[in-house]
């Protein structure tokens, strides 16, 4: 039996990555089932950019690890980029109910699978870096919508 390292098991966020149906969306999706309750014990928009930004070196190492390892370029079974990316878009969020978790969903996994520039971009850097800052990119554009819809009450 292989060992698992703690670079494959932070990378796949615990096992996520392995799923054999759509990992980057099943890594997104527990990223909202983890923020609904961390935002009932109080958690706001700035707690979830701090957790992102606190995350955001470990899982460049950790990606890039199990990208030099597996031999392949972004390996699908890395779904702490999605994770993070999920948590930058919820950094938008005005509110934090199951309307504001879907739209947060919704929105980055748009602009995760759209890539609107300069997202591309950013996928191209090597290793890990590539691997994780196209996921905070596509967040980012995410938590803007976000934002909007919130700041003009649109829900």
């Amino acid at each position: 039996m292989k060992k698992i390292s703690a670079a494959w098991l932070f990378a796949t966020w615990y096992g996520c990555g392995y799923s054999p149906w759509a990992p980057g969306t099943i890594g997104s999706l527990a990223a909202v089932l983890m923020a609904w309750p961390l935002a009932r014990a109080g958690f706001g928009s700035a707690h979830f950019l701090i957790l992102t930004l606190a995350l955001l070196y470990p899982a460049i190492q950790a990606a890039g690890t199990v990208e030099k390892e597996s031999g392949g370029k972004d390996p699908q079974v890395v779904v702490v980029d999605e994770v993070l990316g999920q948590w930058v878009t919820l950094a938008g969020a005005a509110r934090f109910d199951w309307v504001t978790l879907a739209l947060a969903f919704g929105l980055f996994r748009l602009f995760d699978i759209w890539k609107p520039f300069p997202i591309r971009r950013l996928e191209k850097i090597p290793g890990g870096a590539g691997i994780v800052l196209d996921d905070i990119g596509a967040g980012i554009y995410g938590a803007l919508v976000l934002f909007l819809v919130g700041w003009f009450n649109r829900w």
